[in-house]
């Protein structure tokens, strides 16, 4: 009998890995298990895939506490930042049917983005392309204000509320000479991509890159009634003491910058889009052609080099291209994105080159106002992307 977990989250065929992968991975597996078990984190999820194939997954824990759900394949997580790589390829979809230029001036979109004050200059210095790469100046927050009572919005539910804030906004430094992450520039993007369509944002990307990827399980912010029984729950740890958010949140008028929910097989055809496969390629490319996305992946501005916790390695230099993130690790170069709201803790990484590609999800945060939280859930996530980088991708390379 076919159910409608095997039609929505179908299982993925497990690919041939290269020699040394099994060894490399048993070792990733108990470093994974063994730091969520000792950080006391819920729930994870982990895949690596090559080629668009499963090589390798892990389930850890529990998706809901008080239902007593394990984690398994047909989990859903919240995706957070990772949703503006899918805001970037939309504008970058638009760029490619002549819509828009990515040098052109924001504010021939979004006229109500010239009351902002910029000491730099005029606002028609802005582009898309700045918004793009986080260099356009914008501060970092949406919703400066607030957001701190319980009984606050998430976020800013309407573009009217925002475009209030817009007379009390300035441009922090002169664009496009730095790097400054920017949750209001990409909630600008959405924006144009309404404007230039008529399409709510969430109509669009479900249109043009969710359908035609067959992620018929991916939606934005509230679950579906049929895909509750799936959606993972999170929850924070304060002083060891852990709280519930619930399953659901309104990400408001900040959906482009976070609103994506998906079961990691959803991801794994995103991935697999990202990647590139010569079987598929006609198909993917009709969503966004290859040399779109390799233009999304050049580097654009430097981010500082943070060396915190480096001791005895190189730290990773990190450049940002068209949303997406571009790390350097030794001789590979490394494409990816993490996410983080609420409590759920996310990151995609893929290397373009030989196809290899990772994805992991976690729905528990410590928070602590002094010192080292427990879970430190951004530490875990960063231990295990060093360790993906230094020990599994470079196989892939290897055998190329």
């Amino acid at each position: 009998m076919c159910t409608l977990a095997a039609v929505l989250f179908p299982m993925r065929t497990v690919a041939q890995s290269p020699p040394g992968f099994d060894q490399a991975w048993q070792e990733i597996q108990e470093f994974y298990r063994s730091r969520l078990e000792d950080e006391g984190i819920v729930g994870s999820s982990l895949w690596f895939l090559h080629g668009g194939r499963t090589l390798a997954r892990e389930f850890y824990g529990m998706a809901d506490l008080a239902e007593q759900r394990p984690v398994n394949e047909t989990t859903i997580y919240h995706w957070a930042s990772i949703t503006k790589t899918f805001t970037g390829i939309a504008i970058m979809q638009l760029r490619d049917r002549g819509q828009l230029s990515l040098d052109d001036p924001v504010v021939h979109y979004l006229p109500e983005l010239r009351k902002v004050h910029n000491p730099f200059g005029s606002m028609e210095a802005i582009t898309i392309r700045h918004l793009l790469s986080h260099s356009a100046g914008f501060r970092g927050p949406t919703w400066p204000w607030g957001g701190d009572e319980p009984w606050h919005p998430h976020e800013p539910t309407t573009w009217q509320q925002l475009v209030a804030m817009i007379p009390y906004t300035q441009v922090l430094f002169e664009p496009g000479s730095r790097y400054s992450y920017s949750n209001p520039g990409i909630v600008f993007l959405g924006r144009i991509i309404e404007e230039l369509t008529g399409d709510d944002y969430e109509v669009y990307v479900d249109k043009n890159i969710l359908k035609p990827l067959g992620m018929y399980g991916a939606y934005f912010d509230h679950t579906p009634y049929h895909l509750l029984p799936h959606r993972s729950n999170n929850y924070y740890v304060t002083g060891g003491e852990l709280t519930t958010n619930g399953l659901d949140f309104d990400t408001g008028i900040t959906v482009s910058n976070g609103g994506l929910n998906a079961a990691i097989p959803d991801m794994v055809k995103y991935l697999a889009f990202l990647t590139g496969d010569p079987r598929r390629q006609h198909a993917y490319d009709a969503i966004l052609p290859r040399s779109s996305l390799r233009e999304m992946w050049q580097p654009v501005v430097d981010l500082p080099l943070d060396t915190t916790g480096t001791e005895g390695r190189e730290p990773l230099r990190e450049s940002m291209g068209l949303t997406f993130f571009i790390l350097q690790h030794g001789d590979l170069q490394l494409i990816g994105h993490t996410g983080g709201q609420k409590a759920f803790v996310s990151f995609i990484y893929l290397d373009q080159t030989s196809g290899a590609a990772a994805i992991a999800a976690f729905n528990t945060l410590g928070i602590s106002p002094e010192g080292r939280p427990k879970p430190d859930t951004r530490s875990v996530l960063s231990d295990l992307r060093q360790r993906l980088f230094s020990n599994v991708f470079p196989l892939f390379r290897e055998r190329g």
